[in-house]
């Protein structure tokens, strides 16, 4: 009779080293024996040659409510599921309920338990009339971090938090122990610069990124730090298109802040002189996709060790709020959830940057980040054995062919995938096997397990 429940033997890929011929074995839902060589016997025991035996991912950044009926906790963990993505954070600007208060947190992570196939965390944030009063409530409900932005994009779904109500926001958030994560882009910038693109009569493609010069970034990054060395508050910039950007945050932290950034799968993969040419509203995306020159740089910071986590800000619109010839008139976001690790995997191994980091960046990282470790982080003795395989079979992504997205567009369309996602394992159970996806209600809703020390570091 066998000892182990699940055994996984291939290319190990671990935070700090990689175990060719290796294997991992699973007991009880957690990893309970890593080796290399002869693999012990299991109840379910899967022998994968040269395939990766990555850490489930921990998304840090998915929207999977912003559209009322076009996506929800069902579908948009079954993407999870099906790229190799664990455990989902999601934001708390859901279309008709902002998630600002105690109540708000418990009925969605009602319906993340009833409806999930992985696990999911959350992000709490505030009602501007009520400022920071409802912080402490939501982090005893189970939040995992606290969302601002500096940019109104509605003023009840994704409202501006002005600078003295950020500090207050900030300081209020500090006595959690949690971390404050910002949208950075400086409102009244970007609103002059939309009025001067607007006033040239430039309607196509080229209006975006002229409505978001990379100064409105930099603006708004230099405040949500400055708030944070301020207050004590560990301040998380998450997105940043900029490789400035990734300069001033390691700054930052060579003070001795508390100053984490995130960069978004997008801003690695995709360019304006090509892509956003080419898909115009498809590829509309606040803070905007840059050119490939910048692209290449932030590639250099992930090397580098200057980048915190890599994340999709994943969010699937209805493909008629992302086609208006006019640019400015589509909705931002796109979907990403189901191509993400393939994407990095592809990306890193391009450009010799160690799959270790992919576990670092795509696991550990954010899971310290959300204080949702030991459990969650990568493969370790003791851990959840969320794990995800990728064998080396090369495919041509088609989101409108694949049954696990429901957006039916996306702009990772036609990319060669060198790496296919093949299996997914949550606790030990396997939640995809390269066609179907578990069950709702397979995942759970995860809070933070660990008091965070507010100076502690969480980059390469």
């Amino acid at each position: 009779m066998s000892d182990f429940d699940l055994v996984l033997k291939g290319r190990v890929i671990l935070c700090d080293r990689e175990v060719e011929g290796g294997f991992v074995a699973v007991r009880d839902g957690r990893v309970a024996l890593i080796g290399e060589g002869t693999a012990p016997a299991a109840r379910d025991r899967h022998d994968l040659g040269t395939a990766l035996i990555l850490p489930g991912a921990v998304d840090a950044q998915v929207h999977s409510l912003s559209q009322k009926g076009a996506e929800g906790f069902a579908a948009s963990t079954a993407a999870a599921a099906a790229g190799g993505v664990t455990t989902i954070v999601d934001m708390p600007y859901d279309e008709g309920n902002l998630v600002c208060s105690a109540k708000a947190v418990e009925i969605k992570a009602a319906e993340a338990a009833a409806q999930a196939r992985v696990d999911v965390a959350l992000y709490g944030t505030i009602d501007p009339t009520e400022g920071p009063a409802r912080i402490a409530e939501q982090a005893e409900a189970g939040v995992c971090g606290f969302k601002f932005s500096t940019f109104g994009t509605d003023p009840k779904r994704f409202p501006r938090i002005p600078p003295a109500l950020l500090m207050a926001c900030f300081a209020e958030v500090a006595k959690t122990g949690l971390a404050a994560g910002v949208h950075n882009e400086d409102d009244a910038f970007v609103r002059d610069a939309i009025a001067a693109v607007e006033a040239s009569g430039i309607t196509d493609w080229r209006a975006h990124g002229m409505s978001r010069p990379p100064m409105t970034e930099i603006l708004a990054l230099l405040q949500i730090y400055e708030t944070g060395a301020a207050t004590g508050c560990p301040a998380h910039v998450v997105h940043c298109s900029l490789g400035r950007g990734y300069e001033i945050a390691k700054r930052y932290r060579d003070e001795g802040h508390h100053a984490t950034i995130e960069a978004c799968i997008h801003y690695l993969t995709l360019d304006e002189e090509n892509d956003v040419a080419r898909l115009g509203g498809k590829a509309k995306i606040n803070p905007p996709i840059r050119p490939r020159a910048e692209v290449e740089t932030l590639w250099r910071h992930v090397a580098a060790g200057n980048v915190s986590m890599v994340s999709t800000d994943h969010v699937s619109w209805s493909e008629d709020r992302k086609t208006n010839p006019e640019m400015l008139k589509n909705a931002s976001g796109v979907p990403g959830l189901e191509v993400m690790v393939p994407l990095f995997v592809k990306g890193a191994l391009a450009r010799g940057v160690s799959l270790t980091w992919a576990a670092r960046l795509l696991a550990e990282n954010p899971a310290r980040h959300f204080r949702l470790d030991p459990a969650k982080g990568g493969i370790a003795l003791g851990r959840d054995a969320d794990l995800t395989v990728l064998e080396p079979v090369a495919k041509r992504y088609d989101a409108k062919a694949s049954r696990h997205s429901v957006a039916g567009w996306s702009p990772y369309d036609g990319i060669e995938l060198p790496w296919t996602v093949s299996g997914t394992w949550l606790r030990g159970q396997q939640v995809f096997d390269g066609n179907t996806v578990a069950a709702p209600g397979t995942g759970r809703f995860v809070r933070p397990t660990r008091p965070l020390p507010l100076r502690q570091a969480v980059h390469g």
